[in-house]
């Protein structure tokens, strides 16, 4: 495998030096702050990136404020005490994206928040508690128990929450397989989600560096070279 520093110095060669690369990284994420996240922003997080998934990110974030007006600011119990009538009366309210299917995953993951934070006191107690270098397994019970939080949006649901996540991006594996790892162009089969995990995990622990970081240095080492501006918006600064 090529040296991590070697990929940090070519992706600070491309950003103008290594003070903006480091400027782009952003904060060092905290697990354990997640036990203080409450259900509700859990729920609302869940549900920003599921309707925003396959969609203008921007108009999601404009009509977000519509959104916790809906859905009666995403607390689980309160929602999952509505009828069917109030879903139904959702799929033509023009405060929200009039998405059917990913109207009816607001529910489904209610009361999927509600399952784990019966079990664990808050479902933000469940994430801090999970370890950190299994991030493929946590974004896998995701898929497998929430609703449309498969793939790249339960991997993006976990970083907006905080958590310290690589973002399994076009960028991020092309610069994976630049570096000599053994993993296919789209990295989704469990064997190379493996092989992402075991690499990602050691450059943490050689490096230092939260996981979250380096994803970002992956990303930006490769392919398009994005404007910095282009990406502190994207990073909302």
């Amino acid at each position: 495998m090529l040296d991590f520093a070697k990929i940090r110095a070519r992706a600070a060669a491309r950003k103008g030096g290594e003070a903006v690369l480091t400027s782009l990284l952003g904060p060092a994420p905290d697990n354990g702050a997640l036990t203080d996240v409450s259900d509700d922003r859990v729920l609302s997080t869940m549900a920003e990136r599921v309707f925003a998934a396959g969609f203008v990110w921007r108009v999601i974030e404009q009509k977000w404020p519509g959104f916790e007006e809906a859905f009666l600011g995403f607390e689980p119990k309160r929602l999952l005490f509505q009828p069917d009538d109030f879903w139904h009366d959702l799929a033509s309210d023009k405060r929200i994206v009039r998405n059917p299917q990913k109207i009816r995953s607001v529910r489904d993951n209610a009361a999927f928040v509600e399952r784990v934070a019966i079990e664990h006191g808050s479902f933000g107690k469940f994430l801090a508690a999970w370890p950190a270098d299994d991030q493929v397994g946590l974004t896998a019970y995701l898929g497998k128990h929430g609703s449309r939080l498969g793939g790249n949006t339960g991997q993006y649901l976990l970083r907006w929450l905080g958590w310290d996540t690589f973002i399994l991006s076009q960028d991020m594996i092309a610069a994976l397989r630049d570096a000599g790892l053994d993993i296919g162009e789209t990295a989704s089969s469990k064997k190379d989600l493996a092989k992402v995990q075991a690499q990602i995990n050691d450059w943490a622990a050689k490096t230092g560096l939260p996981r979250a970081h380096i994803s970002r240095i992956l990303s930006m080492s490769i392919g398009t070279n994005h404007p910095v501006d282009e990406l502190r918006a994207y990073m909302g600064e």
